[in-house]
């Protein structure tokens, strides 16, 4: 009779805990429904504008539609208690002159998070996705950049910044791969250098492995994940690349080993 109540409580909790995973694989593949109809939705209107507007006016309307699809996709991710976000940092860079953002890259959604604050900001791409019929038509009506060839690359950069656009430009190159930053490219201070412009670092911070590196889209994550970013220190111009480049992967390591944050393995399984 002594066991009775543990174990009316411990089916309590397995009911709970049931209960909990069933909601949050729904609020996962409801996320993932409502990216696609975003990007189907960028697809069909990016064919005509492109076709029917002036080149400047449809980058500048395709770059304001982007901004505003992505800030209303955060905003449903928090009202269904997917994700909390912390992004008011950003907004001090509206308005600014025409510089890199140069973020660590922790997760997939981390280019949604600050493209949805930045309404004038190209965007370097893998080649894949600005080549694909899913993401390509949007891609080219922002005027988003591919990232090969790298001497094309590097000038489309040059040129838009000239421009006075935000870039978006991730120094790893692709989803952080160690912790708590990947090796750095040198894109970032080629680019900057050419243009004349400073690079301006972003970190980005989550409780959560979900959409990074070796994360499977078959896992459901823990919910709500949380994702804070803050701005960093805004580097002049370089004039060497390469220390540039050193100097930059040394900052970023130093402060993400600081974060507030929880840390996570960039590969873990989810719980």
């Amino acid at each position: 009779m002594e066991h009775k109540p543990n174990a009316v409580l411990n089916e309590h909790l397995k009911r709970r805990a049931a209960r909990r995973a069933l909601h949050e694989t729904v609020r996962l593949h409801l996320g993932f429904l409502l990216l696609g109809v975003i990007c189907l939705t960028v697809t069909l209107l990016a064919l005509p504008m492109r076709a029917l507007l002036p080149r400047a006016l449809s980058k500048r309307i395709g770059r304001k539609l982007v901004n505003l699809l992505a800030r209303g996709y955060l905003r449903f991710l928090v009202l269904m208690g997917a994700c909390r976000f912390d992004l008011a940092a950003l907004d001090a860079l509206q308005g600014e002159p025409a510089m890199i953002i140069a973020p660590n890259h922790p997760s997939l959604l981390d280019a949604v998070m600050i493209l949805s604050r930045l309404p004038n900001a190209a965007c370097i791409m893998k080649a894949e996705l600005v080549n694909s019929v899913f993401f390509g038509a949007g891609a080219r009506l922002t005027g988003y950049i591919r990232n090969t060839p790298i001497r094309t690359m590097v000038q489309l950069g040059v040129d838009d910044l000239r421009q006075g656009s935000h870039l978006l430009l991730f120094p790893e190159g692709t989803r952080t791969n160690r912790f708590p930053v990947g090796a750095m490219q040198g894109t970032t201070g080629l680019i900057a250098k050419n243009a004349g412009v400073p690079v301006q670092t972003v970190f980005i911070e989550t409780d959560s492995a979900f959409l990074g590196k070796g994360w499977s889209v078959l896992w459901t994550p823990k919910m709500p994940i949380t994702y804070r970013v803050r701005l960093g220190k805004r580097f002049d111009p370089p004039q060497n690349t390469a220390r540039f480049v050193s100097e930059l992967e040394q900052y970023f390591q130093t402060e993400l080993a600081h974060a507030q944050l929880p840390d996570f393995p960039v590969k873990a399984p989810p719980a």
